[in-house]
């Protein structure tokens, strides 16, 4: 006689998944308005426009530094207690500021600290919070669960600066308030969190083992391989051509408040696109998505290489991202679902080095391609590495044997270098697991 699991509970029922995800969404818009208020406030010490880019940079190299070794460290220690850790250090830092600010001694150093450390404290937030979601959501609501925090942080990429530029004008330290605020938040949240966020680990291992033990873990899937590189690629088009469209904006005398509508339209479109994500994740294949997706921004941006004019860039770039929240969801969810609990922190930060290669690079293509070509040419080069990728996509064959959500569970991958899937995944996915890579 076969007895049948019960449901699982809706997500919002769900407290650990409730709380978890409500101080995620509060820390991140937290670090937002004070990242944003950050430039503003290191113009305002310093009266340097270089000396204020240059300390904003700064929040890239902590993250670029500490992403590595946060994903090892995500895996060794108990993730509640990193993301307190975590979540206490972020109130401090940001605390120092507002006191610094109320008693009128900030400097450079102590803004460029700030925003170093920050930055750091979110490389191990990270793949920290990847791995405790796991721990507290069914496979089977992977994808909503996904879904609904491309639809958070798309409200965090639009409202951040807004809310940030607001509070800065009431009182130049009120977003950093804002950011101790939502750290506290976080901390907070994360304290009632009573259910474990890790399997088991009793084998002792040394760090750099472990680091060695995920870069090739990583390396020897096939989807993993294709991820880093069309994924990269895709972020540095996208962020490249935003920024060629905003400088030709500023090139051509268009007014500031326009040039900001452009990006608030394409945040609310993904925003929009967050919302619809969950239906379309729960009944389409991600790499079939994936080739929709990329078709839609190389059409969309076709039109504009076209017709280079202002409201066609926010026409076309609105409808370009739509569909990325439901891509960001479908695939996040699927590696969430299928790495060992024991790899979650090592995947997650490697994989998410794509972004953070792509981030400093794509400004100085997308500038780079305006000067020399002008905006019509940069749109064309875009649309060809669209193309490209579009193909690239199509071909990557571990990428299109993605099921539906109902299917994800059962693809299991091997821990370390071994080629047994662990115990422990295959009985919590069931005797049909299967390996796709």
């Amino acid at each position: 006689m076969t007895v049948e699991t019960p449901p699982a509970p809706p997500l919002r029922r769900n407290s650990a998944y409730v709380l978890l995800t409500t101080g995620r969404f509060a820390q991140a818009i937290g670090a937002g308005v004070g990242t944003f208020a950050i430039p503003l406030l290191a113009f305002e010490v310093t009266g340097s426009v270089g000396q204020a880019g240059l300390i904003s940079g700064l929040g890239q190299v902590g993250a670029l530094l500490a992403t590595l070794p946060a994903g090892v460290v995500a895996d060794r220690v108990n993730r509640r207690a990193l993301l307190l850790v975590a979540a206490a250090t972020g109130t401090a830092l940001w605390a120092t500021v507002v006191a610094a600010g109320l008693a009128g001694g900030l400097s450079a150093w102590h803004l460029a600290a700030v925003l170093f450390g920050s930055s750091a404290v979110s490389a191990f937030v990270n793949p920290a919070s990847g791995g405790a979601l796991r721990a507290v959501v069914p496979a089977a609501q992977m994808p909503n669960a996904m879904a609904v925090n491309q639809g958070r942080m798309a409200a965090v990429a639009l409202f951040a600066g807004p809310v940030g530029g607001f509070l800065y004008g009431m009182a130049h330290v009120l977003p950093f308030v804002g950011s101790v605020v939502g750290h506290a938040v976080e901390l907070v949240a994360v304290a009632f969190v009573r259910r474990p966020l890790n399997e088991v680990r009793t084998e002792p291992t040394h760090p750099l083992d472990d680091l060695r033990e995920g870069l090739r873990f990583v390396g020897r899937v096939p989807l993993f391989r294709a991820v880093l590189v069309l994924i990269t690629l895709l972020n540095l088009t996208s962020i490249a051509l935003v920024v060629a469209i905003n400088l030709e904006l500023v090139r051509t005398g268009t007014d500031p408040r326009l040039i900001g509508l452009v990006d608030a339209c394409a945040g609310i479109s993904m925003l929009a696109g967050a919302i619809v994500a969950g239906p379309i994740v729960r009944h389409t294949r991600v790499g079939r998505f994936g080739v929709l997706t990329v078709g839609v921004l190389a059409g969309a941006l076709a039109v504009m290489a076209l017709a280079p004019t202002y409201w066609v860039f926010v026409a076309m770039l609105a409808l370009g991202v739509f569909l990325y929240p439901a891509l960001n969801a479908g695939f996040t969810g699927y590696l969430t679902v299928i790495v060992p609990d024991r790899m979650m922190g090592r995947a997650t930060s490697l994989l998410g080095l794509t972004g953070l290669v792509a981030a400093p690079a794509a400004p100085v293509l997308g500038s780079a391609l305006l000067e020399g070509w002008g905006i019509g040419a940069t749109l064309w080069v875009m649309v060809g590495a669209m193309v490209v990728l579009l193909v690239a996509l199509a071909l990557t064959r571990p990428l299109m044997r993605i099921g539906t959500p109902d299917t994800w569970a059962a693809d299991a991958l091997a821990q370390g270098t071994g080629a047994q899937a662990s115990g422990s995944a295959a009985r919590s996915r069931g005797p049909t697991a299967r390996r796709i890579w």
